[in-house]
């Protein structure tokens, strides 16, 4: 196996605050943002880290980013921008993920290939280039044309197994372990906390699919650093024949309880449908309702402004809040809500529904939350309509989105969602045991 380099000497200890910071008790109150004139804790990310050290990493190296519009230092300046006209950075070419280098494109699709006006640099499409042998070709095909000795990998993640960007990550690592290239991840904060493991683990190879490569948890409470060695020391050796020569630039001052807006950090929307932290916070949940059907089911609030937070379909009425309500569910209320996407599902309809309110960051469990909802709206759905999206090669998309048959074989059973949360947890257990082996930050608030 290559060998893995943990780049500690970058800002000293991982999860040690700022002399002249927020104290380790303070912050702002749990589950919520930054108020009542309390100063927010500072956390400088891998790609401030680096550029505080000019870039040494990378020195005498021509280096290929994977990067979008997260990419940012605490400035907003994007890192390619100064990479190469402050930092003399040999940036060879940039590749861009799900939503495109810019972020301009929608689910599913990727961006063309152009060359940045501002850098100079060539940006390619890599979400096109998957399957993964084809991401192996674009990266030879680079490495020939141009010169690769490095990889480098920055983007905002946001904690769920689905989001794709980590499983373009994986893919890369692949790559460059077959390539023999270095590959460097600058780490960021995981925006809901990293405190926890939560949902069920992807049955692999059954249910691996883009939106869940490998038997991680479906909220996996890892930063992309942490990811990528475990990724690195349990998955590559059997996928690539051998580790990749892995470096991890760490955060500075990240505790694992830390929500975003407790960081200092700006928030750049990671996708064009994921505009605000509290949409990242429901997200490993109510994304399942991506799983309802296209013109049956219920849909996920795609083409409204609070995707994710707007749950409903033009069948759906008041009952739907009544019950979920009457449930009575930690850290979490629903208003009775209408509303008009203007893409996707039920585009140009009124759609009856739920708005998700989150009340309590810490109460709240985004997964046990939206299966409680599915169950609730599989019981109002009428008898002759689909609730289930088909997925690919014969499989349903919910099975693909929890990695498991379970979750569906027991909803359509009539278990409750107790019983369907207890049926992961042996799995879940497994996975916590090896996830802690790949932590690179221990410590939460007031613990030292």
């Amino acid at each position: 196996m290559r060998r893995r380099r943990f780049l500690a000497g970058f800002g000293g200890l991982a999860g040690v605050p700022f002399i002249g910071g927020a104290s380790a008790a303070g912050g702002p109150a749990a589950g919520g943002p930054a108020g009542g004139g309390q100063r927010p804790r500072k956390v400088r990310s891998g790609i401030e880290e680096l550029a505080r050290q000019d870039y040494k990493l990378l020195d005498g190296q021509r280096v290929g980013i994977i990067s979008n519009p997260t990419g940012v230092l605490p400035d907003l300046t994007h890192e390619v921008d100064d990479m190469v006209l402050r930092g003399g950075v040999d940036v060879v070419a940039a590749f861009g993920p799900e939503h495109g280098f810019r972020g301009s494109s929608q689910a599913g699709e990727g961006e063309d290939s152009f060359v940045d006006e501002k850098t100079g640099v060539t940006v390619y499409d890599a979400y096109a280039s998957l399957p993964p042998s084809q991401i192996v070709d674009l990266f030879s095909e680079v490495k020939d044309d141009v010169g690769l000795d490095t990889i480098v990998f920055d983007i905002q993640d946001v904690g769920a197994r689905f989001y794709t960007y980590i499983w373009t990550m994986y893919w890369s690592m692949v790559a460059a372990a077959q390539l023999d290239l270095r590959f460097v991840v600058l780490d960021r904060p995981n925006p809901i906390t990293g405190r926890q493991a939560m949902g069920p683990v992807l049955n692999y190879p059954d249910q691996s699919s883009f939106v869940g490569q490998r038997e991680i948890s479906q909220q996996h409470g890892m930063t992309v650093g942490e990811l990528a060695q475990l990724f690195n020391a349990e998955f590559l050796p059997g996928e690539a024949g051998s580790g990749v020569d892995l470096e991890v630039v760490p955060m500075r001052g990240w505790f694992r309880d830390m929500w975003f807006e407790e960081t200092g950090l700006p928030w750049v929307m990671p996708s064009p449908n994921m505009p605000t932290v509290d949409t990242a916070v429901v997200y490993p949940g109510t994304c399942l309702f991506e799983a309802g059907h296209s013109t049956q089911g219920v849909a996920e609030g795609r083409g409204t402004t609070r995707p994710f937070e707007l749950i409903g379909a033009p069948h759906v009425n008041h009952e739907w809040e009544e019950a979920l309500n009457a449930l009575d569910l930690p850290g979490v209320r629903f208003r009775e809500n209408y509303f008009n996407p203007t893409f996707a599902k039920y585009a140009g309809q009124v759609c009856g529904g739920v708005q998700v309110y989150v009340t309590d960051r810490d109460a709240f469990d985004p997964i046990h939350t939206a299966i409680a909802m599915l169950i609730e709206a599989r019981k109002l759905q009428p008898d002759d309509m689909e609730f289930w999206r088909p997925g690919t090669a014969g499989r349903r998309w919910i099975d693909l989105l929890t990695g498991t048959t379970w979750v569906y074989t027991a909803i359509e059973d009539g278990l409750s969602a107790d019983e369907v949360v207890a049926g992961w947890q042996d799995d879940l257990a497994g996975f916590r045991t090896i996830r802690e082996e790949h932590l690179i930050y221990h410590r939460q608030r007031g613990k030292r």
